[in-house]
């Protein structure tokens, strides 16, 4: 009876601090430390939670975003001015005049309709603002 009490002591001795620490590691990953949302806050050590390098944005893709933002917020008409001014300032955006008309015919499609969408339309970049609503309205 000695012997077996002495072994079950020594098993406990080597298996238990294991056990702990390894549920204390775990209990302290699953607290939320930032105070956000309980499933961001879970601590893991894969590739997908690494912080990647934002991607270098094009400067004709901050002028469709800025005058997508701005075609909501005012009208596709003041957007068309100001792409045309850009055009006209920075010649380099040239080429990439069509296809930012045409994404801001399209959204202007989505939301003013096909019909007031169209009444915005004029002569930037050889009429691919109409172009945009017109393939949008199919």
């Amino acid at each position: 009876m000695n012997h077996s009490a002495r072994r079950i002591g020594r098993t406990l001795a080597l298996v238990l601090p294991v056990v702990l620490v390894l549920s204390g590691t775990l209990a302290v990953t699953r607290v939320s430390w930032s105070g956000s949302a309980p499933e961001s806050s879970v601590l893991a050590a894969s590739a997908s939670n690494v912080s990647k390098p934002a991607k270098s944005r094009t400067p004709q893709d901050v002028l469709r975003d800025r005058l997508l933002v701005e075609l909501q917020d005012k009208d596709p008409g003041v957007a068309l001015t100001h792409l045309q001014q850009e055009v006209d300032d920075r010649p380099s955006l040239a080429r990439h005049c069509v296809t930012i008309a045409r994404a801001l015919g399209r959204a202007a499609v989505q939301h003013y309709g096909p019909a007031r969408a169209q009444s915005f339309a004029r002569p930037v970049c050889d009429t691919s603002f109409a172009t945009g609503v017109a393939a949008h309205r199919n």
